[in-house]
């Protein structure tokens, strides 16, 4: 037997603890940041936190629909970013600043 005959088994608890640390990491990000580039990554966080519980269910129970999951949670981020950049480039060049607290006090 040889090393690469070896199959490491990693526990579903070990990986559903850390898609719940990275979510929890991506809320706490998006609670207390008030560059809105801080807050879009902290989102970003959020839903690489959901994506690990789709795979590490998926991989548990031996179906694909996790990972199916995990494919249109890539999709809707990579659109996410893209839209949000967009958006916030528009505003950066607006009102020269990415502060959401100011942003908000700009009426008009």
């Amino acid at each position: 037997m040889t090393a690469t005959d070896v199959l490491v088994v990693v526990p579903i608890e070990h990986s559903l603890l850390l898609a719940g640390l990275l979510f929890c990491i991506g809320l706490f990000g998006v609670m207390i940041r008030r560059n809105i580039i801080f807050i879009l990554m902290s989102l970003e966080l959020m839903l690489n936190g959901v994506a690990v519980a789709f795979v590490a269910a998926s991989a548990h129970w031996g179906q694909t629909e996790g990972q199916l999951m995990f494919l249109l949670i890539l999709t809707l981020a990579s659109a996410e970013v893209a839209v949000a950049l967009a958006l916030v480039l528009h505003l950066y060049r607006q009102h020269h600043t990415v502060d959401v607290d100011q942003l908000s006090e700009m009426r008009g």
